[in-house]
């Protein structure tokens, strides 16, 4: 009898090695663990799971039972004590030696400069405001995956796409980051990235062919889609994946559907916040 195969997430606890602010609206923390090197990614947008302590906590608390049954055990723990978890994109995992950089959302006056030494502005989540005291040493623990094929990457362009659309906020930034690096060599893709700041654009290595149009935020308008309804796109069968705040995200696919005629089997799209909701507030929903 063969041996049932081992899931491919497992937990890893893990503490922080150094962080960096890469632009007014990211600050990027690198994580390092003894058991780091048996995680692994399959590229483009890899999630995981990230969970970390509370105020005043050491350490992450967690469910006593890890395996299958740990995510109904964290919904039945106190909300004032059990950890923070949140759904993250790897935006880089290096190996020997082993490091995992997780790029935080800052959000309102943070990112303006307005705020020092990782102080509470009242609109930030308390992920942005862990990212921003993290020191060396602190812990957290994360639920990642150890074979590449693991159900957490949705870019899945068919094989019969011509090209690509790609649009992201900057919450999605590190997973379009991820997308780009993976691409073939050639591919042609459209890219929209809409950020809240100009210091927030960066160069994205890739090796496709890809025209990438950074849009920044005002304050009224949806320039995401304002620039995709313009925009003049390839033809061909197209692939699409489109992330960011949830109502953008759902007008883009209908224009995409609706407008362009792109087969609604060829849009990814991914909501990955909500405007006026926090996580708690969604995880909620879902009861």
């Amino acid at each position: 009898m063969s041996e049932t195969p081992p899931p491919p997430y497992r937990w890893f606890d893990l503490h922080v090695l150094r962080t960096e602010r890469v632009g007014p609206s990211l600050v990027r923390v690198t994580f390092g663990g003894d058991h780091l090197g048996e995680m692994v990614t399959g590229g483009r947008d890899q999630r995981f799971k990230l969970f970390l302590p509370r105020p005043g906590q050491p350490a992450p608390v967690l469910p006593d039972d890890r395996g299958v049954g740990w995510y109904a055990q964290w919904r039945v723990q106190d909300p004032a004590v059990r950890a923070v978890m949140r759904s993250y994109t790897v935006r880089e995992l290096r190996h020997d030696p082993d490091e995992l950089d997780v790029d935080f959302v800052q959000h309102g006056s943070v990112q303006h400069g307005l705020v020092q030494n990782g102080a509470d502005d009242g609109h930030s989540g308390p992920a942005s405001l862990w990212s921003r005291t993290a020191r060396p040493g602190d812990r957290v623990a994360v639920l990642g995956p150890t074979a590449e094929e693991n159900g957490g990457v949705d870019f899945q362009p068919p094989a019969d796409t011509d090209w690509v659309l790609v649009t992201a906020d900057e919450s999605a930034l590190p997973a379009a980051a991820g997308i780009l690096a993976w691409l073939p060599a050639g591919t042609p893709a459209r890219v929209f990235l809409e950020v809240a700041h100009p210091d927030d654009v960066t160069d994205l290595p890739t090796k496709a062919d890809a025209d990438i149009t950074w849009l920044i935020r005002g304050a009224a308008g949806q320039p995401t889609l304002d620039a995709v309804r313009a925009a003049r796109l390839p033809s061909g069968t197209p692939y699409a994946w489109i992330a960011g705040e949830s109502g953008t995200v759902r007008a883009l696919r209908r224009h995409l559907v609706g407008d362009r005629g792109v087969d609604r089997r060829a849009v990814t799209f991914t909501g990955y916040w909500r405007r006026g909701a926090t996580e708690e507030d969604l995880l909620a929903e879902l009861g």
